[in-house]
């Protein structure tokens, strides 16, 4: 139990240490605005991750809870004159309750037909936001007002990078206490083997309901974050692609590990920019690397790394 929570505090305290640090070497805001991102993408990953790494349960379609949390903070001030701030609880609270409300009859398939069924919730939540054009501008997308908190106006790289950083260090905090607690023993047990669950005394449905609910929850606060930060919203961020590139993250960071989703965004966001040098090779160059990481680190970059120290020490 000490060695747990010293591997929790250490993992918590070397991401804030690094937040705390990076701002130090950034030549430009643009680099705060690439950080920016690699946070609200981890921040979503961690959920997925929790989803997929913990529970052991597949999604495709995740994406569409990151869409509704984007369009809940440019629907709610701009139809109905709700803060941008209560607009973004509302949209993880719609997030959850559609979670729910999917998620029962949803979770009972497994596999192949549980990835096509999570798939096919979110192609629908893309199309619901590109048909309805009135509510959400169609295709071309629609603006998103600033956040705005007790008079003070949230606006540049520099200031949302701290605000993601801030959602990302709490995000992680409640992932790895997850992890000790009743709830995050039961995930484990349904990851290792859902028959022995159930026999043990493990509600399997309730559980893998809630780790679809906790899933979608963050994914609808990341975003949120993003659109905020933006300042606009497109249908593309609830498309299949984002979906695909979530799941990448959290496979290729680690499956069931917290860091590793955090890693595999921060790899997943940075390399496209690292590879621009190389102009129309760009992604070919991206897909040749995570090819060679998955054959060469099949259990994700940071559990790799963890056995080679381990190995060493």
């Amino acid at each position: 139990m000490r060695e747990w929570f010293r591997h929790r505090y250490v993992s918590l305290v070397v991401l804030a240490v690094v937040i705390a640090l990076l701002p130090l070497v950034f030549p430009s805001s643009y680099y705060y605005r690439v950080a920016a991102l690699v946070w609200v993408s981890a921040l979503a990953a961690i959920g997925l991750n929790i989803l997929m790494g913990k529970a052991g349960q597949v999604s495709l379609g995740h994406a569409g809870f990151f869409g509704i949390g984007a369009y809940a903070v440019a629907i709610g001030p701009t139809h109905f004159g709700v803060p941008s701030f209560a607009s973004l609880l509302i949209g993880a609270v719609l997030s959850a309750v559609l979670a729910y409300l999917v998620g029962r009859p949803i979770l009972r398939l497994k596999g192949h037909y549980l990835a096509i069924a999570t798939l096919g919730l979110g192609v629908l939540v893309a199309l619901a936001i590109t048909t309805e054009s009135r509510w959400t501008g169609g295709p071309d997308g629609m603006p998103v007002a600033k956040l705005v908190i007790f008079g003070w106006r949230a606006s540049g790289s520099d200031t949302w990078y701290w605000i993601t950083a801030g959602m990302l260090l709490v995000g992680t905090w409640l992932a790895l206490n997850l992890d000790d607690t009743p709830t995050g023993r039961a995930f484990r047990a349904l990851h290792d083997s859902e028959i022995a669950a159930r026999v043990a005394g493990v509600n399997v449905n309730r559980f893998k309901l809630q780790a679809f609910v906790i899933a979608a929850v963050y994914a609808s606060l990341a975003g949120s974050a993003l659109a905020l930060m933006n300042g606009f919203v497109n249908p593309d961020q609830a498309g299949f692609l984002h979906s695909v590139e979530m799941v990448t993250m959290v496979v290729l960071g680690g499956l069931g590990s917290v860091i590793g989703s955090i890693v595999g965004a921060a790899v997943l966001i940075m390399l496209p920019q690292a590879l621009t040098i190389f102009q129309e090779y760009e992604h070919l160059l991206l897909g040749f690397i995570i090819i060679v990481s998955m054959i060469f680190m099949r259990d994700g970059i940071v559990p790799m790394l963890a056995k080679w120290m381990g190995r060493r020490a």
